[in-house]
């Protein structure tokens, strides 16, 4: 992209400085194994050891190191942008602390897992941090901001929140459903990422093309025209993307 804005804004001769910025990395021989449906957006970082199985997203500015140790992420579970997952070699008492995430687990923007384990459809809130041994179970919540001391275990079905988090209160059946929908909605938003993301330039200038072509101010004001417009069906996002949407069709 560097060389075509380059040529777009009228072929200027200057030093090209790429980035050199590698979503997948290997370091100290380990690869990282991702399974092939996995969106990596394309300014996170997946080092080393670390494993990410089918349905689940690394979304953007997110870095998961797995250098002294092993990083493995379940399926369909959503590491939200700008979160950062790391590793420990061992605690004081020689114990190995890899990170472990299940499946269908969501981790809020910009929160930090060290050394730690969250199990499956367990939610951890935007900026929340977990330290070294900490093991969040499965259906429980660690509330937006909170800091999670070493070694602290969260049962299943409790609310953990504060600096440091303590118990708040237990999840409500409604709220535990929350969580698997929160993973399934991240599934389905991160393919219509994907398929932007793996656009070309033509592609991306025709649907500008074409979103102006079908652009409209509101459904009333085309009636009172009488004009029918109809949406692409590659401009169509799904249902769940656009709730609003949904309640339309539901209302009809």
């Amino acid at each position: 992209m560097d060389r075509l804005g380059s040529t777009i804004q009228g072929g200027l001769r200057v030093e090209e400085q790429l980035s050199r910025h590698r979503t997948i990395m290997n370091i100290f021989e380990k690869e990282p194994r991702v399974h092939k449906d996995v969106f990596v957006a394309p300014s996170a970082a997946v080092i080393g050891d670390v494993e990410i199985g089918h349905g689940s997203s690394i979304w953007y500015g997110s870095i998961l190191r797995g250098d002294v140790n092993s990083i493995h992420i379940g399926s369909g579970s959503n590491i939200q942008d700008n979160s950062l997952v790391h590793v420990a070699k061992a605690n004081i008492s020689g114990k190995v602390l890899p990170t472990i995430i299940g499946n269908n687990v969501t981790i809020g923007h910009s929160a930090v897992l060290h050394a730690c384990t969250v199990e499956d459809e367990a939610f951890v809130g935007m900026g929340a941090t977990l330290l070294d041994g900490v093991v969040v179970e499965k259906h429980s919540m660690v509330g937006a901001g909170s800091l999670v001391k070493q070694n602290t275990r969260i049962p299943s079905g409790e609310v953990w929140v504060g600096n440091p988090a303590k118990f708040l209160r237990k999840l409500t059946e409604e709220e535990i459903a929350f969580i698997a929908q929160s993973a399934t909605n991240y599934i389905n938003l991160a393919q219509v990422h994907a398929a932007e993301n793996s656009k070309t330039f033509d592609e991306i200038e025709l649907e500008k093309m074409l979103r102006k072509k079908y652009a409209h101010k509101d459904e009333e004001y085309d009636s009172m025209l009488g004009v029918v417009r109809e949406i692409p069906p590659e401009l169509i996002l799904p249902d769940n993307i656009l709730p609003n949407k949904a309640q339309k069709a539901v209302a009809h």
